[in-house]
This record gives structure tokens, sequence and C-alpha cells, in this order.
């Protein structure tokens, strides 16, 4: 008996009889059915949940990088606008804002609402008038040609439009789009709306509704005399090479613009926008953490029993000259071992999925006939996913803090459990 106190007492931290003891209590036996199904849903619990987590938080980063990815492909990083007057000069201010190191474009552009009409349809739309050069650094546009081409697009006196208003149209390329400005001829009885046919050269589809049903691109030329501008422009747009820094450029392209212009970003363009994002995304992150807590609860609440009944196997290991600190770890490495299996398992199952994505919504999609995700309401063709280390690190911390965290009070009872007492009634 000596020398198996003597043994025990020498025993190092988390050593082999510890890590036995832990999975022998894992395993299920007859009378500790109970136990075995607490343990068995806290895993679930944890794995549904981290995986829940990895998901949306992936799906909410890919969102808002596709949205600010189709945003920033077709406007800038900046735009002038001009307030007082039209902007003049254009070709001269355009030069020197790419004088800035770090501008990387500077796109003089004439924009105004038109109703489009055809025979079988009347909508509105925004025209931007832009030059082939300018449209071809649109990688929203230039790169996503679905029909005809943009190669002589300044001598072609036609239009650009996206695939969805070409849809809603019914027209193709070679067909003729009837535009109505309100910004007419000025007459003796007022301003006309000036009323105009331009054949479709190309059909763009960005991916993006907001974009493919309401945006024409037609050419600076004929934007000019279209929208009334005398050689003049209405707005010039500015990108940069980092666009998440657009105070530093702030002060230079507003004293280049001169006065008279107004100078935006995309950020305050879309402030509420985004801002919405970035709040839903910390709601969803801070609901879907109460799903790990409950588990991590019922790891509390099965280790708890656990310690209730092998307190006879407590007691006895007791009087053999086990610690309590090497009680406690026993107890502790059964409780952090569901945490940290169900973390990995939601981990992988979270990956997983988020890869086979928009696979998976198409098959859910084909089972219901249902439309989930419609491009209409969310404006994107494609459920998007994008798996971001830092985030999934996060919530692996944080599920492997909570487990372990939960595993310390049943520990610590099973600790202070008194050999004596334990032992009286058996």
């Amino acid at each position: 008996m000596v020398q198996s106190n003597q043994k025990l007492s020498a025993t190092p931290s988390f050593a082999a009889f510890e890590w036995m003891l832990s999975m022998r209590y894992l395993r299920a036996r007859r009378k500790e059915g109970l136990i075995s199904v607490i343990a068995g849903f806290s895993f679930l619990g944890i794995m549904l949940g981290v995986a829940t987590l990895i998901i949306v938080m992936s799906v909410m980063s890919g969102f808002r990088s596709e949205l600010l990815g189709k945003i920033l492909g077709v406007n800038g990083h900046f735009t002038a606008h001009g307030v007082a007057k039209d902007i003049s000069d254009y070709d001269n201010i355009a030069a020197r804002m790419l004088a800035i190191d770090g501008v990387t474009q500077a796109v003089p552009f004439v924009e105004g609402q038109v109703m489009v009409t055809s025979p079988s349809n009347a909508t509105g739309a925004l025209v931007r008038g832009m030059t082939e050069a300018s449209i071809r650094q649109l990688d929203g546009v230039a790169g996503t040609l679905r029909a005809g081409s943009l190669d002589g697009f300044d001598e072609s006196h036609g239009v650009a439009i996206g695939s969805r208003l070409a849809l809603k149209h019914r027209i193709g390329v070679g067909d003729k789009l009837t535009l109505i400005s309100p910004r007419g001829p000025v007459t003796p009885f007022g301003v006309t709306p000036r009323i105009q046919a331009f054949p479709v050269i190309a059909i763009f589809e960005v991916g993006m509704s907001e974009y493919d049903s309401n945006f024409v691109f037609m050419p600076l030329s004929d934007a000019q005399p279209y929208f009334n501008y005398q050689n003049t422009v209405s707005s010039i747009e500015i990108k940069i090479t980092d666009p998440d820094n657009v105070q530093q450029y702030w002060q230079k392209l507003a004293e280049i613009a001169g006065p008279g212009t107004r100078l935006s970003s995309w950020q305050e363009t879309n402030a509420t926008f985004f801002n919405a994002l970035q709040v839903e995304r910390n709601v969803m992150f801070l609901i879907l953490t109460l799903i790990v807590l409950v588990a991590t609860l019922n790891i509390i609440s099965g280790l708890i029993m656990l310690v209730k009944d092998k307190g006879r196997d407590i007691a006895i290991l007791r009087t053999m000259g086990a610690t309590r600190g090497a009680v406690m770890r026993v107890f502790f490495i059964t409780g952090a071992s569901i945490g940290t299996l169900g973390t990995l398992a939601g981990v992988l199952i979270g990956v997983v999925f988020c890869a086979n994505i928009e696979e998976i919504r198409q098959f859910i999609s084909s089972l219901t006939g249902t439309e989930v995700f419609s491009p209409e309401l969310y404006f994107l063709s494609q459920l998007p996913a994008k798996i971001d280390p830092a985030e999934v690190i996060t919530v692996v911390l944080m599920s492997l803090f909570l487990s372990f965290v939960a595993t310390l009070y049943p520990s610590w009872r099973a600790a202070r459990l008194d050999p004596v007492e334990a032992l009286r009634y058996e």
C-alpha cells in the first residue's frame, strides 16, 4: 500500500492513468446511460454551434466581400461631383489627380436618369457616358460581357446594357432601345424631353441585380449633347490602390477638384449599407455563441452526475494516494475532451459546408421547389462564402475556452470529495 501511495503521489500532471480513467468515463455503460446521453448531446451541441458560427460568419464575410467587389468594380473609390456648375477642363483635372501617388484611375463621365422604352416594356435606368478607354478599366463591366463587344465603342453611337435590363425588354445585341431624358432642348415653352433611339452593342452581367437591371453605358461624345453638357462632365471617378485608407487622399483630391465640386468616398456613399451588415454580423455572432454556451452547460450537468456516480471510485483513488489535483485533472480531461472533439468536428463540418455552399443551395432549391437566396432580394446571383482564418481561430478559441471553463466546477467538486463520507454507506 505504501508503494502504491508513493507511486500515485509521484505521478506527474496529466499522466497516462489520468487519461485512461477519463477515456473510460467517456465510454457508455448500462448504468451510466443517462450520463453518456448528456455527453453525446453536449458533443452535438458544441459541434453544431461551432459549425453554424463558421458557416454564418463565412457567408456574411463573403456577402460583404462580394458586394464590395461588385460595387467598386463599377463605381470608383472617390467621386467628384459638380455641384455649383458642371466640371470643365476635366481632362486637365483628371491628369493632375493621376499624378498623385496611389491614384490609379481618374475617369470623367456624364450621368443622368432616363426612361428606357422598347416594344415590350418601359423602365427607369441610369445612363453613364464614358469613353471606351474608361469603360474598359471597369472590371465589373468590361470583364463580364455576355454578348457583343466594346470595340469601337466611342464611334458606335450605341449603348452597353445589363443582362437583366436586356431580359426585361426582351432585346439583344443589334436591337434598339429608346431613351427618354427630361433634360432635353430648351424651347420657348420650357425644357422638352429628349427622345433618341440607340442600338445595343454589348450586354454585361455584373452579377448584382441593381447594376444589371439599371445601368446603361453610352459613349461620352454622345452623352454630352444628349444631357446638354457642352464640353463639360457631371463627375470624375477616382480609384486608389488602398480603398480602406481614403482619408489619406481626401485633401489632395479636394484641392485639385476645386470649388464648386463635392468629393465623396465609397465608404460615405455606402456607409448605411455596410454599417448595417457589420451590426447584423456582430449580433449573429453573439446569438449563435449561445448555442455553444448551452452545450457547455450540458457538460457541467453531465460531469456533476458523473462525479456523483463515481463517488466510490474517487474515494478509492484518494485512499490509494491520488492527490486532489489528479482527481480534478481526470474529470477536467473528461469534460475538455467533449469540448475539444465537438469543436474539431464543428470546424470540419463548417469548412466543408462553406466550400460546397452553392451546390448545397442549388440542391435545397431543387428539393423544395423554391428560390433560396433570391438574386432580386440579395443583389447577388450566387450565395457567397469566404472563410476567414482569423474568424475560424476566434470561434475555436472561444469554444475551447467555454468548454474548459465548464469543466472547472465539476472537477473541483470531485477533488473536494471526502473519501470517508463517500465510503461510509458502501
